[in-house]
């Protein structure tokens, strides 16, 4: 049997939706030490990093809409766009009803949480 590195672990922490119940779910990535000193001296905090990615690239699949991925990094709506642009993710097209669904959710969490 190879011989393994040790590796670390990183813990993601994201909100999880269901149609019963919201929850949390946890989920714990294992990265060689090389590796996760190489992604800690790039800066910041290599959890964050994981969650931006996971969110970024289910948006990209359309996977999560942009009300998920504001929820999933506890970013306003705004900043939420902002945080797409910057790596280069297009907004979504979406139709009339979807987007009326999409500023329903923004309006409500600013009133239940202001940013």
């Amino acid at each position: 049997m190879p011989d393994r590195q040790p590796s670390q672990s990183v813990t993601i922490v994201a909100d999880q939706y269901s149609r019963a119940k919201l929850r949390d779910m946890e989920v714990t990535l294992h990265i060689p030490d090389d590796i996760a000193k190489r992604l800690s001296a790039a800066g910041g905090d290599v959890s964050r990093r994981a969650l931006e990615a996971v969110a970024l690239e289910g948006y990209r699949e359309q996977t999560l809409t942009l009300y998920q991925v504001s929820e999933m990094l506890g970013l306003s709506r705004v900043e939420t766009e902002d945080f797409l642009g910057l790596h280069h993710v297009p907004l979504a097209v979406i139709d009339k009803a979807d987007l009326d669904r999409e500023a329903a959710l923004f309006e409500a969490a600013s009133r239940r949480n202001p940013r």
